[in-house]
């Protein structure tokens, strides 16, 4: 998960909130202290985190409550208030109201600017948009490759000339052909310092192509160093939005994500992953309510409607209500969780499920008997996906070899896939939901793993 030492800490500390009996001074000084540390911990400055846990503190203290909320429930609403108010609040949606609209980047060597070009006119495409992508980095050994393959993998436009230097020549040059389309987004060079070279350059290829927006991509990974970067481009190059990236692998995306706020620029993106599909539209509620442990259904949905069409959704839902479900079904089921990403990241995304701490090591047993369900299944003919209840004996016998894994693999998939479909025609069934409710003390059956 993005930031996941943090989210452990924060989720620690809130856990205090949820056993206690009574919210009292000493326990809210114990919160805010705990807060304060994962902050630092996270590299987000010192003042900064002390700031956030002092207001959190005050408030708790001074605060009544609403009358539709307790005292715990109070609490745990202003950590979440004051956390997403210092991650910006707002969400810094990246909106275009020109056309087209040249999207300038700009950024250090090793932060990510050229993968975040493609992540960008992949988004962009998304939208029914038509965008191209201009390769300006002339300085960075194979730079010019390097874009051209990523705008192959999106299918999207590519404009660039190998061996030149000059960036303005490349603009010159395809100028008249940027009128075609509704994004230009324009992959500028780096260095490895923002030196008086490099800032010349940003300024001249700013000048030449007039964007509507100057973005700046920052590693997640480099700290409380953001903040003098964020700064030093905002006054070079106008920079009006940042993107941050590298933050699924990194402790220290705090300094990064909060550095931003120093400038007028809002962070725009979270880069979360090496995939094209890897970046995320950075909105502090969602991204906050995730690190305390509380869900992010909008993102979940958001990444459902990509990975499974509305007429799959919609299929298998009569199929549910049925109780008539297929391994066909449970395999187009495991290929659009994959699209979705790791299980561990989707789980996050379940409201409760953050917080119900479920070991990573199962969760990665999980994943792994999800791949080997694919391997038995794509051994299977159609007709046996469709018809499980033929496979038997020798059945099982070839589809294990076909698969290179023990008999015991396939015997537990379709073991799986029978207590699957029960559970489906509960789920489908009103009145025996109803039943099994009033049975299990009005708990809800959980889905098998």
């Amino acid at each position: 998960m993005v930031l996941e030492k943090l989210s452990d800490s924060l989720k620690t500390a809130l856990q205090r909130v949820f056993r206690a009996s009574l919210i009292d001074p000493k326990l809210i000084d114990t919160l805010v202290s705990e807060i304060r540390k994962a902050l630092i911990s996270a590299d987000v400055n010192t003042e900064l985190a002390s700031k956030i846990a002092e207001s959190i503190r005050k408030r708790a203290l001074s605060e009544k409550s609403a009358k539709t909320l307790t005292a715990r429930e109070h609490t745990i609403n202003i950590v979440f208030e004051e956390l997403t108010k210092f991650l910006g609040a707002d969400i810094g949606k990246l909106e275009t109201k020109t056309k087209p609209s040249r999207i300038l980047l700009v950024g250090l060597y090793g932060s990510g600017k050229t993968t975040t070009a493609g992540k960008l006119a992949k988004y962009f495409k998304k939208q029914g948009q038509k965008p191209a992508l201009v390769q300006l980095d002339v300085w960075r050994p194979a730079a010019h490759e390097q874009l051209m393959q990523i705008a192959e993998k999106v299918k999207v436009p590519f404009y660039g000339i190998k061996d030149e230097k000059d960036p303005l020549k490349i603009i010159k040059k395809f100028e008249p052909d940027f009128e075609r389309f509704d994004v230009v987004i324009f992959d500028s060079s780096g260095r490895d310092a923002l030196n008086k070279e490099l800032i010349s350059e940003i300024k001249n290829v700013r000048d030449s192509i007039k964007p509507e927006h100057v973005l700046l991509v920052i590693s997640g990974d480099i700290g409380q160093a953001a903040r003098k970067q964020a700064e030093a481009f905002h006054e070079a190059a106008g920079v009006n939005g940042v993107i941050v990236t590298k933050l699924d692998g990194t402790a220290k995306g705090g300094g990064a994500l909060t550095a931003c706020a120093a400038t007028s620029a809002k962070v725009k993106f979270i880069g979360h992953g090496e995939h094209i599909e890897d970046l995320e539209e950075f909105k502090p509620k969602n991204f906050v309510s995730r690190l305390l442990g509380m869900g992010d259904l909008e993102t979940l949905l958001e990444k459902a409607k990509d990975a499974i069409s509305e007429e799959q959704a919609e299929k298998l839902g009569k199929k549910i209500m049925k109780g008539d479900v297929s391994l066909t079904d449970l395999y187009e089921q495991l290929e659009a969780m994959k699209k979705m990403g790791p299980l561990s990241q989707i789980m996050n995304m379940i409201p409760g499920m953050g917080q119900a701490s479920i070991p990573k090591e199962l969760l990665g047993v999980q994943e792994e008997k999800m791949k080997v369900w694919k391997f038995v299944m794509d051994s299977m003919t159609p007709h046996e996906k469709d018809n499980p209840d033929v496979i038997s004996g020798r059945r099982i016998e070839r589809i294990a070899k076909g698969a290179g894994r023990p008999e015991q693999d396939v015997r537990d998939l379709l073991k799986q896939y029978t207590q699957m479909k029960k559970v489906m025609k509960v789920m489908g069934n009103p009145k025996q939901m109803k039943k099994l409710q009033k049975m299990l003390g009005g708990k809800l059956p959980q889905m098998p793993m």
